[in-house]
This record gives C-alpha cells, sequence and structure tokens, in this order.
C-alpha cells in the first residue's frame, strides 16, 4: 500500500442551513470562513522528516526514478513541518513539479492523484474563495483518474473525493453533498477494507454526520491498521488524527 488520500482539506461550518461540526483542532485545520463561506480547515497528518525551506520541491536525482516517493516526503515535510505561513507557496511548487514529472510520465495514475491531493492541501493552507477554486481543481484530478482506473494506489481518489464531498460547501457556493461523499468513501473501502486513510475519512465522515458510535468503530479499525513501508512520518501523523477523532467521538457518546 503506497499511499492514501492525505487530503482533509475543504471543511466548511455553515451559517445557514445543515450547519456541521467545526473542523477538528489537529493538524488537519484548513483555515477559514466568512458568513458567505467555507471554513477550510488545514489538513492533517504526520511529522516528516527533517524539514526543508518552503522553496525546496522533489530532486532532480529522484525524480529521474519513480518520483513519488520524494513527492510524497516533499508533502509530508511542507504540511506537518512547515509553518502555515509558508505552506500556500510551498504546495504550490509542489503542484508544478508534479506538473513536470507528467510531461515525463504523462500516463502515471498515481501522479495526478498526487496532483488532487497538493491541490486539496494546498486550499486547507490558503482558505477562503481561493481555496474553494483549488477544490475544485482537485476534484477534476480525482474523478479524471477514477474515469480510467479507480482502483489505482487502494482507491485513494474515491477516498479523497469522498473527503471533498463532506467537506466544501453545497450548492450554491460548491459542490459539496453528503450522499456523494458517503458513496465515494464507501468505495473507497470496498478496495482498501483496512486500509488507514480509507477507515480514518470514513470515520471522520460519520463524525461529521454525528454517527459516534460508527465514528468509533472505523477510527479503532484505522489504527489497527498495518503500517505502509516508507510512509513512517504519514503513519504517524495520521494515527494522531486518528486518536484525536477517536477521543472526539467518545467524548460525544458520553454527552
Amino acid at each position: 500500500m503506497n499511499t492514501y488520500a492525505e487530503v482533509q482539506s475543504c471543511r466548511y461550518t455553515s451559517t445557514s442551513t445543515g450547519a456541521r461540526r467545526g473542523s477538528p483542532s489537529l493538524a488537519l485545520a484548513l483555515a477559514l470562513s466568512t458568513a458567505l463561506l467555507v471554513d477550510l480547515s488545514p489538513i492533517s497528518a504526520a511529522l516528516a522528516q527533517d524539514a526543508l525551506s518552503a522553496s525546496d520541491v522533489v530532486g532532480p536525482a529522484a525524480a529521474a526514478e519513480d518520483p513519488l516517493p520524494a513527492i510524497q516526503s516533499r508533502w509530508a515535510e511542507i504540511r506537518y513541518q512547515l509553518p502555515e505561513g509558508e505552506r500556500v507557496k510551498a504546495f504550490d511548487a509542489l503542484v508544478n513539479e508534479i506538473g513536470r514529472a507528467q510531461l515525463r510520465a504523462p500516463d502515471d495514475l498515481r501522479l495526478q492523484v498526487w496532483k488532487g491531493i497538493v491541490l486539496a492541501s494546498e486550499a486547507g493552507a490558503q482558505g477562503g474563495l481561493g481555496a474553494l477554486s483549488l477544490c475544485k481543481q482537485a476534484r477534476k484530478e480525482f474523478e479524471a483518474v477514477i474515469a480510467k482506473d479507480g482502483s489505482v494506489l487502494d482507491g485513494s481518489a474515491y477516498t479523497s473525493l469522498g473527503s471533498l464531498y463532506y467537506q466544501v460547501p453545497g450548492w450554491p457556493l460548491g459542490f459539496g453533498d453528503e450522499d456523494t461523499a458517503r458513496e465515494l468513501l464507501q468505495q473507497g473501502l470496498s478496495i482498501a477494507p483496512e486500509g488507514i486513510d480509507a477507515n480514518y475519512f470514513w470515520g471522520d465522515f460519520l463524525l461529521d454526520q454525528e454517527d459516534y458510535a460508527g465514528a468509533v468503530q472505523a477510527f479503532q479499525k484505522a489504527l489497527a491498521a498495518p503500517p505502509r513501508p516508507g510512509r513512517e512520518s504519514a503513519d504517524a501523523g495520521r494515527r494522531a488524527e486518528i486518536e484525536a477523532g477517536l477521543v472526539k467521538a467518545q467524548e460525544e457518546l458520553r454527552g
């Protein structure tokens, strides 16, 4: 299992209908909301290895081989170690780096999945109207992958897209739709029923839906997921998010 949806980006809080719980105070905080719009709180995750400067991107030597591990590592460094104020620029640079890698390997759907992931993470770092635009770009990447082979990277495109659908605003501001989110997340689970991310995002969705017992069950399953070779730092961060979600769900159950 190489990767999964690292995306928990376009979460919002409605001030009119369908008010939803605020985003968890994990490293998931995609940022903000106006009375009009989105509370995008940055997507959470793991402590990476040594943090690099915001201008650093995947090096040419790594890209000459398989660029994906370096992309994943750089994403984790940006998301979990860079100061919040430096992340937008760094994520944007990483999107551009992925684009260059795609020129060398245009049929590599893994790169397209990760382009969507990084766009969604950039949305989380940016917040506001611009963030919603980035979420729409990410959606297009995930939809394009699903149209070709949704099983790539253990169904990551399904889980990532599902996470967007329950976090962005619904019509007329955005494309958010809880029924679509449920369907996509369940599709991701059907491909990777033991996956850490598939179960985490399912649990987070159920927590969002106030199905606290279901969320506890999903989070516990996510914690039991096997480690992903080469993704140790991302797994560590994801487990921290899972534990925070589990605590929240358990507190809600206790009333």
